[in-house]
């Protein structure tokens, strides 16, 4: 017995090994850098550890993400912090650089609007205003032969088949990745009756607090865009883009924004004893939708809320809300 397990790979250094790919994983998501998670991870398991064991620089950057500091007892080692606050920093710093990517599109838009719009008319930019827009959306969606990239956010343009021409690109076998605002979310019935569709045919979902721009980005082709959601919702405007420079950083700024953005959704079926309406809460859970906006949305009290939350937690031997969401990612319930 003894030789099969020297020789094998025992189950609980395996477990452990997965579990610190995974929060390895969440915490370059956030934007904390390889070395750094290294670090971290390396202070869970056998903090407090003497700094001169560990890489300087990348203990500097979880210093300033406040996800370690010196031990309290001992200046000359360090130990891992909480990390709710370190979260919330990170997280900050990931909106910033949001707001900064979207600030850059916008305005080197705005200078090729000034300087180029006229010179090539209607070459690489095509304006549609009014109801001239639904069709042109539709039409341009079902021409789709490889993928689909798409930041979706309210205010929606009325297309009565938009899912159902969602789910035949997706059945034809045309990839389809979306980042859902939070505010997609607390659509009324968006979520159950648009989002889900389309995940469970193989769509990939992801949610960010807020995107930079409605837009729809079709093969290489070309990309469906508003200039913001006020404007759209105002003028009723849609520009198509075809290849060009800004083409080019549209589909750089979508790819920026999924590496932040966080599942919140899997294709795969939900696991024994997982009720639909618990994994729609997870999902809203991870998304930062506040409390009393996933009460409303799955239409039950904050009291039956908390009691679902914490039946979750128990279920995956959870203590607070940032386990929960870990725990229930690593199990693919989301």
């Amino acid at each position: 017995m003894s030789g099969r397990i020297a020789h094998g790979v025992c189950p609980l250094l395996a477990s452990h090994a997965m579990a610190n790919a995974k929060v390895g994983e969440a915490l370059r998501r956030l934007g904390v850098g390889a070395g750094a998670a290294a670090v971290y991870l390396e202070l869970l398991d056998s903090g407090p550890v003497p700094l001169g064991r560990l890489d300087r620089d990348a203990y500097a950057e979880l210093v300033d993400a406040g996800l370690a500091c010196a031990a309290s007892d001992d200046a000359d080692t360090a130990a891992p912090l909480p990390p709710a606050t370190g979260l919330e920093i990170l997280s900050r710093h990931r909106a910033a650089e949001l707001d900064e990517a979207r600030v850059a599109v916008a305005g080197a838009f705005e200078a090729f609007r000034r300087h180029r719009l006229a010179q090539y008319n209607d070459d690489l930019v095509e304006v549609v205003t009014g109801e001239a827009i639904g069709p042109r959306l539709r039409q341009v969606w079902v021409s789709a032969r490889a993928q689909i990239r798409q930041f979706d956010s309210p205010p929606y343009f009325p297309i009565a088949t938009a899912t159902e021409d969602s789910l035949g690109t997706l059945r034809r076998g045309v990839a389809q990745r979306v980042v859902y605002s939070r505010e997609s979310l607390l659509h009324p019935g968006y979520l159950t009756e648009c989002v889900e569709p389309c995940v469970r045919a193989g769509e990939q979902a992801r949610v960010l607090p807020s995107v930079p721009v409605k837009l729809v980005i079709v093969d290489d082709a070309c990309a469906l865009v508003s200039l913001s959601i006020k404007e759209a919702d105002v003028h009723n405007t849609m520009l198509v883009v075809r290849p060009c420079g800004l083409l080019s950083a549209l589909v750089a700024l979508f790819e920026q924004a999924w590496r932040e953005a966080l599942p919140i959704l899997s294709a795969d079926p939900p696991p024994p004893r997982l009720l639909p309406a618990d994994r729609r809460l997870l999902a809203l859970l991870a998304a930062g939708v506040p409390d009393g906006e996933v009460a409303r949305e799955l239409g039950i009290s904050r009291r039956t809320l908390f009691r679902r939350i914490e039946v979750l937690m128990t279920r995956l031997g959870a203590t607070t809300r940032f386990q929960l969401a870990l725990h229930a990612q690593r199990r693919r319930w989301l």
